[in-house]
């Protein structure tokens, strides 16, 4: 636990001088009754028949003024703040290949038109970002909760030349660790690169962040997606993975060449697999609006620092009515 206003607590040295009072006060209070005593002017005391309880209600009220100089230092601690947030990347595969037409109009168009339905069912707390990739790498749209940037997004994305899955990965796991772990940097369109060997972690450590991957899988580029599927497990990152296209592919021409394109669900599912995240597959364009509607990234709740100087304030208050309720049931008054 810390404090908004530390210098507050100060005012616990007035404590020792007010248990310094009462005392004197209960000293004075012993002679004035020993001295109407010896006069005989005091049958049989309410003091005498109180006894120690007197003490009660006023230890109380000490209790109280302690919590209430602790409630003014404004008290803060690290709660779980009961709502849904956290933070989820769409990795587009943005390569000549997404242009095909097995699923209609054209791979890329379907994955878009689902992505829009996803989007806008997403609680308003949960954080989206938009990583493209077909060569290279980069993020287009850092994690935001501004829905309208994020399809402003991956509207403008259109299919591009060959496909590296591990640059894709990488661009995302940057992007979702600057988001999850902010720190002063810039976006580039550079590929980026770990700089250091990640201490391996726990499957799902980065539980409040996963990564959605949309791609038929075709890896026609250097460095294997393998070694970036690593890396992310490593950090405790999960990506799904949703396969774009069918297992039967499509003809799709190329600056005049006529290539066959097909997905490839066994590079899915493995990526999936090790990263203990789950592979979809989506064979035409209401598959893949059913796949969004189940998808559960099973984001989770961050701690934060909450203000809980509420919380003590009503605990000092209570413990101030008990002890006046006390008083004037065994004085009659208060002390």
């Amino acid at each position: 636990m810390d404090f908004l206003w530390p210098l507050m607590l100060i005012a616990l040295l007035l404590v020792p001088v007010f248990v310094y009072v009462y005392l004197r006060m209960q000293q004075r209070r012993k002679q004035i009754v020993a001295r109407y005593n010896n006069f005989g002017l005091m049958q049989g005391g309410a003091g005498r028949q109180v006894g120690a309880r007197r003490h009660i209600p006023p230890l109380l009220y000490l209790f109280a003024l302690i919590i209430f100089i602790i409630a003014l230092a404004r008290p803060q601690t690290t709660v779980n703040i009961p709502r849904i947030e956290g933070t989820i990347i769409l990795a587009f595969d943005v390569s000549g290949s997404m242009g095909a037409d097995d699923l209609k109009p054209t791979r890329m168009d379907a994955a878009k038109a689902a992505v829009q339905d996803f989007v806008e069912r997403q609680p308003a707390n949960v954080e989206i970002g938009v990583v493209a990739f077909s060569e290279s790498g980069f993020a287009i749209q850092a994690p935001t909760k501004e829905r309208e940037e994020v399809l402003s997004a991956v509207n403008r994305m259109s299919p591009q030349r060959g496909t590296s899955l591990a640059n894709g990965i990488f661009a995302s796991i940057s992007t979702l660790e600057m988001a999850l772990n902010p720190q002063p940097s810039m976006y580039t369109n550079l590929t980026p690169e770990p700089t250091l060997e990640p201490t391996p972690m726990p499957k799902g450590q980065y539980s409040s962040g996963v990564i959605i991957l949309l791609t038929d899988g075709e890896n026609t580029s250097n460095p294997d997606p393998l070694e970036a599927v690593k890396l992310a497990s490593d950090r405790g990152i999960r990506i799904y993975t949703v396969g774009i296209g069918s297992a039967a592919g499509a003809n799709l021409t190329v600056e005049g060449f006529t290539v066959h394109t097909q997905l490839d669900e066994p590079t899915l599912r493995q990526i999936a697999q090790m990263t203990d995240g789950v592979y979809y597959n989506a064979e035409s364009e209401e598959d893949l609006r059913q796949i969004y509607d189940n998808l559960n990234p099973q984001l989770v709740i961050k701690p934060e620092n909450t203000e809980v100087t509420a919380l003590f304030a009503g605990a000092g208050l209570f413990i101030l009515l008990i002890g006046g309720m006390m008083s004037m049931l065994w004085i009659g008054r208060l002390p």
